[in-house]
């Protein structure tokens, strides 16, 4: 498997969305619908769903997008590899037009993570690594995450402007002087890549394609991302809901 090859399709299915994804920004006509779960859905969701799976058809791998149709995981289980998108991630912040939204795109191989590609279309920033090859910025080559001690006095903690419930309050109050930083999105996950912030801690609903990408950028960077038993989170399970996790 041409690691390489793949991640350079990537990058390109992330960057032609997100110049879709600006245009519709741009014009304001985001023909807003609700979803099953009353989640917003956009123009722009369905147009960059449309145009990554152009791209990603390419390669002969099965594509689990949140916009797109879920296969019974009977099927799914035999999968080896995998990519799991996000052609939006960050909706309500693209309604709300704080340009805080992503494009994700990850190659999952046996439910790890080992590549992603994350685009801020508004922040003109894409995120894009591959686990054991390090990661980058653009074209710039990035550091690798520093470890933090959890007692240390003033840990920059990313926490949910949506999000900020009793789970996230006890967990600061554990802290030792924390600030707290806000973000929308995966850009939470690339606050600490860009050593903004030193962990993020979630304590509410996420599903896979909203993690996936930026939790193969983070393993490239010699972090991780795991669940309350400090397992790394897995893909393509049964159930695509991921348990709360920290970003470390």
């Amino acid at each position: 498997m041409d690691l390489s090859k793949l991640l350079n399709i990537a990058r390109k299915a992330s960057a032609a969305a997100s110049i879709e994804i600006l245009s519709i920004y741009e014009s304001g006509n985001f023909s807003i619908e609700a979803k099953e779960d009353r989640s917003p859905l956009t123009k722009a969701d369905k147009v960059a769903h449309r145009i990554i799976t152009e791209y990603l058809e390419e390669t002969d791998i099965p594509i689990l997008s949140e916009e797109g149709s879920h296969l019974p995981y009977e099927i799914r289980k035999h999968w080896e590899y995998v990519w799991i998108v996000d052609p939006l991630d960050g909706t309500k912040e693209f309604i709300n037009r704080n340009g805080e939204f992503t494009v994700n795109i990850a190659l999952i191989k046996n439910g790890e993570p080992i590549l992603g590609v994350v685009e801020a279309p508004v922040l003109n920033k894409q995120y894009y690594g591959i686990v054991g090859y390090g990661a980058f910025l653009n074209e710039a080559k990035l550091p690798e995450m520093k470890p933090k001690e959890m007692n240390q006095k003033g840990l920059r903690v990313v926490a949910s402007r949506s999000h900020l419930n009793k789970e996230t309050k006890d967990f600061l109050d554990s802290l030792n002087q924390p600030e707290v930083v806000s973000m929308g999105s995966s850009l939470k996950f690339m606050m600490l890549i860009e050593q903004k912030a030193d962990i993020y801690p979630r304590f509410a609903t996420t599903m896979e394609w909203d993690t996936a990408a930026a939790h193969a950028i983070v393993k490239s960077l010699q972090g991780n991302v795991v669940d309350s038993m400090d397992q790394p989170l897995v893909y393509n399970k049964e159930n695509l809901l991921n348990p709360f996790f920290k970003v470390l």
